[in-house]
Formats: structure tokens, C-alpha cells, sequence
């Protein structure tokens, strides 16, 4: 099986997680896709291959020489962004791209530009797996499941000599949960590469750090012809609360290490009202700050209109894996030297989000990230090269072969 054929059986399921849930993996779908991901396993001959109660799956092989070698993981999540409808997925694969406008949906005039993602002049003369248009594609990260597989059948099928190689796919990655159930000491690689990032050639050990934001407002209802210096309109007070944060620091006018303050949900009415955030910095102090003008704007908004007005609960989520893998950086040294052996140019730059690796580096599994050859990720845009998928393959096979060296 070709590493697109992987990749079109594994989008075909629906396993879209979710954060209100309560359940562990958030959605049952996941779960059958795990099933699917076993049996696919043992079909290449990773005897081990398992899922376990919570939707974890994993699996080895084992190492086909006599030296003793660091033990390396491969990591990728099956669950696919609530952001965008996650099916069904109705995905074909285009002729080599010319440069031009790709009609995606004719009957609904839905057309993948160049003029609105310049991404795609970059794969001029490739072929390009896209949707129809009204859903994700699920390269996040299927595309990096299916290479990893498709790299495990090129270790299994080769006489190349390499070390014991683990094998996990997570659930939950999307909702920030990917790494909860995760049993690193069992899991037993010493080190590991997440697959799970960008175009091809991205390599990634810096990652924000992150935390959650709710932010709820009680309000105080009165008939508004005699509400003169009574009426708390907890809608009204939400708007207040973020005029009270910069306005400049959202994900639109922010790039690189710049972090921020986003947005991603809100709701209310005279009474009650809520928002929900997330903040986002690669520094640490800045990151610390930004919890603290949460804060501060909490205060204001509670002198304003009286104590208790404002109920703020702030969680982290991740942390910079950065400090945990510069004490190895021959990771994304092999890694580099891997991809400069296949002519893939190297284009470390940091993640503008997180992955299972930030966490599971803080957990004593340094990983960092590797590409998975999707762009356009969590919407409805969304497409991946498959040539640069099966170079990926390709590459993850590498970089375990060269280990063995």
C-alpha cells in the first residue's frame, strides 16, 4: 500500500475530537480508527500492535542488529480540529498542479487559489490531495500516521540494520489532551519525533507556551427605564473586558515569536456572559505576563462594577519544549542531516502552536517535531503533496538507519 492509498483509507474516518465531551478519547470514532491503525500494524508484522482502553495505540519493532542503541519513538495523533467540519470527507487527488485556480467544488463555486494561498506555487508539478471543499482533509495529522506506517513497512522490508523502534498514535492532540493518557515509561523509547508539522522540510523543537482563559461575567438585570446606575449589562461588560487587553496582540497581526491573546469563543446576554481565550507566547516571561494582564483586566473590570463581577480561571496547557531538547540537539542535527540526504532543505523555525511532543518532553521523552507535508491545516483548504508524503516516509526511515551507523 502507497503512503497516499494509507492516507486516503485513514481520512475516510470521521474523528473529529471534542472539547465539551468529558469522555477520554473525547470522540468514539477515534477509537475505531484505532482499531483500523492495529490491524494495519499487524499486517506489516508489529506483532505488538494494540490499543488500550483510553485510545492509545501502540506498537514495535525490534531491532534487527547486535548493537546497543538508544531506543526511538515515532508519534502521531488520529484525532482531526473541531474547527472545521471533519466530514464526510470527499477527497481526490488532483493532475500535477499547473499554478492555477483548483475548482474543489463546482456546484458550490468553491476554488483553492494561488492569489489566496501562495502556498501552492511552491508544489507547482506535484499532485495534490484536496477535499471538496466543505470539510478539513485531515493531513493534521493523518498525513504523519500514514507516513509513519508507510516508514515502518520500508524498515520491516529492508536488511538495513537499525535500533528498536516504538510506535504511538494518540488521541485528543487537537483539544490539548494528546499526551494525558500517554504511557511514556511503557511506551520505553528513549527519544522520539513527533510527525505532525507543516510543509516538507519544517523541523520544529520551539513551540509556544500555552494556557486557556475563561472569562465569566454576572450581570444584574433591571427594567431598563429605571436602570440609571443599577443595570450591570454582563454583555456589555464582556466587550469592556477585552477592550482592556491590546488590541494588536491577536493572531492576525502577530508572526514568529510573537505570542497573543485569542478569542475563540463568546456568548451573553444582561446577565451572564462568557469568553473563552487562549494566550500564547515562546517566552516564558512573556507568557507569565500575559496571564497576569488577564488578570489585571479581571481586577479593573471587578473595581468598575464591584467584586465578583468577574470570575477568571486561567489553566496551562504546555510549555516550550526547548529547554528540553537543547540538551539534545544531535535530534534535530540527525534529523537536518537526514533531509539534506533526500535534497529536502531544512527549515527549522518555531511552532505557532503545540504538539504531544511538548508535553511528552516535559515528561522525560525528549521530541522534537518533524513535518508532515500538509498546509492550509484545521480548514476547509486544507491539502497535502503526495510526493512530499512519500519523501517523508522516506525520511522517518532514514533518520532510524542512521541511528544504527
Amino acid at each position: 500500500m502507497t503512503v497516499t492509498e494509507r492516507f486516503l483509507k485513514l481520512v475516510s474516518f470521521d474523528t473529529t475530537s471534542s472539547e465539551t465531551s468529558g469522555l477520554h478519547p473525547s470522540t468514539p470514532n477515534q477509537k475505531v480508527l484505532g482499531q483500523e491503525l492495529v490491524r494495519q500494524m499487524q499486517e506489516l508484522g508489529i506483532q505488538d500492535a494494540h490499543m488500550d482502553d483510553l485510545g492509545y495505540v501502540y506498537g514495535t519493532i525490534p531491532a534487527n542488529c547486535g548493537k546497543e542503541l538508544p531506543v526511538y519513538g515515532l508519534i502521531a495523533h488520529m484525532d482531526t480540529s473541531p474547527d472545521a467540519p471533519g466530514g464526510p470527507i470527499h477527497a481526490h487527488i488532483t493532475e500535477p498542479y499547473d499554478g492555477g485556480d483548483i475548482v474543489l467544488n463546482e456546484e458550490k463555486g468553491i476554488v483553492l487559489s494561488p492569489r489566496d494561498y501562495e502556498s501552492l506555487l511552491k508544489h507547482i508539478g506535484k499532485r495534490l490531495i484536496v477535499t471538496d471543499g466543505t470539510t478539513l482533509l485531515g493531513a493534521d495529522d493523518k498525513a504523519g500516521v500514514a507516513e509513519i506506517l508507510s516508514a515502518a513497512e520500508l524498515i520491516l522490508n529492508s536488511n538495513r540494520p537499525h535500533g528498536t523502534v516504538k510506535i504511538a498514535f494518540t488521541p485528543d492532540e487537537e483539544i490539548g489532551e494528546g499526551a494525558d493518557g500517554f504511557d511514556v515509561k511503557s511506551f520505553g523509547a528513549d527519544y522520539a519525533y513527533t510527525v505532525d508539522g507543516g510543509a516538507i522540510g519544517e523541523l520544529e523543537y520551539e513551540n509556544f507556551n500555552a494556557a486557556s482563559a475563561l472569562v465569566e461575567i454576572t450581570g444584574l438585570s433591571i427594567h431598563p427605564g429605571s436602570a440609571y446606575g443599577k443595570m450591570v449589562n454582563a454583555g456589555l461588560v464582556a466587550m469592556e473586558f477585552a477592550s482592556l487587553l491590546p488590541a494588536l496582540e491577536t493572531p492576525y497581526f502577530t508572526s514568529g515569536y510573537e505570542g497573543f491573546f485569542h478569542l475563540t469563543g463568546m456568548e451573553g446576554e444582561v446577565e451572564r456572559a462568557k469568553l473563552s481565550y487562549i494566550i500564547r507566547d515562546h517566552d516564558r516571561e512573556k507568557f507569565e505576563a500575559r496571564k497576569a494582564a488577564m488578570e489585571k483586566a479581571a481586577a479593573e473590570i471587578d473595581r468598575r462594577y464591584g467584586a465578583g463581577t468577574v470570575q477568571l480561571t486561567i489553566r496551562d496547557s504546555y510549555f516550550n519544549m526547548k529547554e528540553k531538547i537543547e540538551p539534545c540537539m544531535f535530534l534535530v542535527d540527525q534529523a537536518k542531516k537526514a533531509m539534506l540526504t533526500l535534497g529536502i532543505e531544512p527549515k527549522v523555525q518555531p511552532i505557532r502552536g503545540g504538539t504531544d511532543g511538548a508535553r511528552l518532553s516535559f515528561e522525560g521523552l525528549p521530541c522534537p517535531n518533524l513535518c508532515a507535508g500538509g498546509e492550509n491545516f484545521h480548514g476547509r483548504f486544507e491539502y497535502v503533496p503526495a510526493e512530499d508524503m512519500e519523501t517523508i516516509a522516506k525520511l522517518l526511515a532514514t533518520i532510524l538507519w542512521n541511528t544504527a551507523k
